[in-house]
């Protein structure tokens, strides 16, 4: 039986910085032995399904690919469709004033935080932006656009030491979809 799966790459096409085409992103995929790739949009989201169990393995094979092929680091965390369906349905910013399709953002976490590195983060606090941890996702509210925010990715990273790719409201539901298609 084949299960879905969906590729969250960290950090390729930014700026012009580890640029990956897209196509070329797909022929790795399929290379690794991976049906039914599907990219979507060009910040390094891909679906695919394989047979293989096990996400951590399969984020190391796919990073292992890149490296091997463009001599660069590319973090990737796979998840499940159950997973972003998940994560979407236990967003804590359902109130009318979070505007869920501009404002929302999921940072996703390689692995749990640990307890001191979490306890840093307490007693930090931006105006206009608001967070919830629940395990290895961050619910991210910023209702001056994530341009602005100061909590951003690489803030999470930095204060939780863990490797993170955030994706916005949007781009996770339109993932689900896409995923449940499949």
């Amino acid at each position: 039986m084949q299960n879905i799966y969906i590729a969250l790459l960290r950090g390729i096409n930014v700026s012009g910085q580890k640029k990956i085409k897209m196509a070329d992103l797909k022929i790795h995929f399929e290379a690794l032995g991976y049906d039914h790739v599907q990219t979507y949009i060009q910040s390094g989201n891909v679906i695919f399904s394989t047979q293989a169990t096990d996400q951590k393995i399969l984020a190391e094979q796919i990073s292992d690919q890149l490296k091997s092929t463009y001599g660069f680091d590319v973090p990737v965390l796979v998840k499940t469709l159950e997973e972003l369906t998940d994560i979407i349905q236990n967003n804590p910013f359902t109130e009318e004033r979070y505007h869920q399709d501009q404002q929302i953002y999921f940072t996703l976490l390689g692995e749990p935080p640990h307890l001191e590195n979490l306890q840093k983060l307490e007693d930090i606090s931006y105006p206009n932006e608001a967070y919830h941890i629940d395990g290895t996702t961050i619910y991210f509210f910023c209702s001056q656009g994530y341009g602005r925010a100061k909590m951003n990715n690489n803030f999470f990273e930095n204060k939780l030491k863990v490797t993170a790719t955030t994706r916005n409201w949007k781009t996770v539901n339109k993932l689900i979809a896409l995923a449940a298609e499949s």
